[in-house]
């Protein structure tokens, strides 16, 4: 319960952040372009908080030489018309946001305020309003992705452990013990950033070179043929599975942290910091090995061999027979790893850049991850990628959750790919989306007038229907993934 309460927190406060800053960038260009603004909502449905404010138009600018220092108090001109008086508003429905801008067409205008209205702009300044939310949308997480390569993400260094026999890896050249430098001349010293950046070369397709080096130091380039790895089994999470390889990993020791008292461990004596050495006879030699017997052997009595304090001992316990949400049935004592353990800091890295480094890495990883997006869903529409891929607000919430647990970097991580899935599906051509009104815009351009209000109604009736397909299909995917 505490569990779904953390997602469900950190779900509204990442989206009322994505939200806000997407919401933010309508705002702002409208606000460059006269327009007055009547209410900036985040969410949707009835207020539960309204704040009417008077925002004055200012602009930067001088109205005399900038090179005179005397002039520099007259850095803020206030422009030639009246302030806003904007609703600012939180609603009851955290999935979305509007500003609400003067528009002809959809209410009264007075003639005064006519010049400050949306639709009695040139093109360019619509144009530009409309793409200004999923404009920042990017802008945002480049921001964050700079935050991120600035304080540094501490990862495990990528080397390579196991390299399967007959795989893909093993026909390329790959082998144990080497450690990946680059992928296509970009550097990757941590495993996490040679999955992101395979991520974006497997739905890419074609060939990708990859420069290791060995245990002495020699250095070889391996390439490998993408199109054989499955878009659908790399989002499964099996990316390194169909590549054969497995990372080099320390290995953590069967030592006992927190039990719980209720639990068959704490029954039997068991208690945090005992070291577990056997188990029925067979040495376990890590903690993964020793939970998949307990899991193997639910309700079959076992005997433990353990040590406390440097000395020997043995207990017999009885795991519970407990059965998962896929119907299985394992078995559990009630027994955490101890986090109390420290791993050889030798295999760990922090990947972290200097001011502009990290700027330009930033930009660089937004617009792969922007580029795999839209290449992902025009897998989707040709039939090369399956649907199931499409993750809905359940999903999301729980990866909030989870990366909200690993830390500030973990977190920011989160909040830049959702920004750019934002961003880009909001410049999908679909009506009732911002790239909708982008085409509407574009072929007034072509035409030389607006599109006709009956074509905009249709329009309008054909984007609802594919956005609510989306997302049952997105909830349909979710439920599947929580039953199993």
């Amino acid at each position: 319960m505490l569990d779904f309460i953390q997602s469900l927190v950190a779900f509204i406060f990442a989206l009322g952040i994505l939200i806000t800053f997407h919401e933010f960038g309508h705002y702002w260009v409208a606000r460059q372009c006269k327009v007055k603004i009547l209410r900036f909502s985040v969410g949707f449905g009835k207020p539960f908080w309204r704040f009417d404010f008077n925002v004055p138009y200012w602009h930067f600018g001088f109205t005399h030489s900038p090179w005179n220092p005397a002039n520099w108090r007259k850095l803020l001109v206030q422009r030639e018309f009246a302030a806003d008086e904007t609703e600012f508003v939180l609603a009851a429905l955290p999935i979305g946001g509007y500003v609400k801008m003067l528009d002809e067409r959809e209410g009264y205008v007075p003639e005064t305020e006519k010049q400050f209205a949306f639709n009695t702009r040139p093109l360019i300044q619509r144009l530009a309003v409309v793409a200004a939310g999923p404009a920042f949308n990017l802008i945002f997480a480049i921001l964050a992705y700079w935050l991120t390569f600035l304080i540094g993400v501490t990862g495990l260094k990528s080397m390579i452990g196991e390299v399967a026999q007959d795989s893909i890896a093993m026909h390329a050249g790959f082998t144990s013990g080497q450690q990946i430098i680059s992928i296509d001349g970009k550097s990757t010293p941590t495993w996490l950033s040679v999955i992101d950046m395979t991520v974006s070369r497997v739905v890419n397709g074609g060939q990708v070179v990859y420069l290791v080096r060995n245990r002495n130091a020699q250095e070889q380039s391996i390439t490998i043929d993408m199109s054989k790895v499955s878009i659908d089994e790399m989002a499964s999470g099996r990316l390194l599975e169909q590549l054969g390889i497995t990372p080099d990993v320390p290995v953590l020791p069967a030592q006992i942290g927190e039990v719980t008292p209720s639990g068959s461990a704490a029954q039997a004596g068991l208690a945090r910091g005992d070291l577990v050495t056997a188990t029925d006879g067979k040495q376990m030699k890590s903690w993964v090995e020793w939970v998949q017997y307990i899991h193997a052997h639910a309700g079959v009595p076992i005997r433990v061999e353990y040590i406390r304090n440097g000395v020997q001992l043995s207990v017999t316990l009885t795991p519970e027979a407990t059965k998962l949400e896929t119907g299985e049935v394992v078995g559990r004592i009630g027994a955490a790893f101890d986090n109390r353990y420290l791993p050889d800091e030798s295999l760990y890295t922090l990947e972290r850049y200097p001011l502009v480094p990290a700027l330009l890495k930033a930009v660089d990883r937004t617009y792969e991850m922007a580029m795999m997006t839209l290449q992902i869903l025009g897998k989707m529409i040709v039939g090369e990628a399956s649907v199931k891929n499409l993750s809905g607000p359940v999903t999301i919430a729980k990866y909030a959750g989870d990366t909200a647990n690993l830390g500030i970097v973990a977190f920011l991580g989160f909040l830049a790919l959702v920004s750019v899935s934002l961003g880009v599906l909001n410049l999908l051509p679909v009506p009732l989306l911002d790239g909708g009104h982008i085409l509407y815009y574009l072929i007034e351009a072509i035409k030389g007038s607006p599109v006709s209000e009956t074509f905009q109604v249709i329009g309008q009736q054909l984007g609802l229907v594919l956005l609510l397909g989306m997302m049952v299909l997105a909830f349909y995917n979710d439920i599947l993934r929580v039953v199993g």
